[in-house]
C-alpha cells in the first residue's frame, strides 16, 4: 500500500484514541461513584459506553475533508483495480 493515508483515516483514528481515553479517564475519576452509570442494567453498561467513543469517531471522520487525489494517482488505483 503505497501513498499517503488519507486525511479521513487520520481524523477517524485519531478520535478513536482520543475517545477511548477521554471515556477512561472519565470512569476512572467517578469509579467511586455507581450510581453515574448503576442504573443501567449489567448487560448493557458495555455497549452504552462503547458508544461514546465510536460516537467521536464517526462524527470525526464525517467532518473531515476528503484527501483529494492527483490524475496519476487515480490512473494507478484504477489499474490495480480494474472494474470487475
Amino acid at each position: 500500500m503505497a501513498g499517503p493515508i488519507e486525511t479521513k483515516v487520520k481524523v477517524g483514528a485519531a478520535a478513536a484514541y482520543v475517545g477511548s481515553v477521554g471515556l477512561l479517564a472519565s470512569l476512572t475519576a467517578v469509579q467511586d461513584q455507581p450510581g453515574l452509570v448503576g442504573w443501567l442494567p449489567a448487560w448493557l453498561g458495555p455497549f452504552v459506553l462503547a458508544v461514546v467513543p465510536t460516537a467521536i469517531t464517526g462524527v470525526a471522520a464525517w467532518t473531515a475533508r476528503h484527501t483529494p487525489r492527483t490524475d496519476s494517482a487515480a490512473r494507478a488505483a484504477a489499474d490495480q483495480y480494474p472494474a470487475l
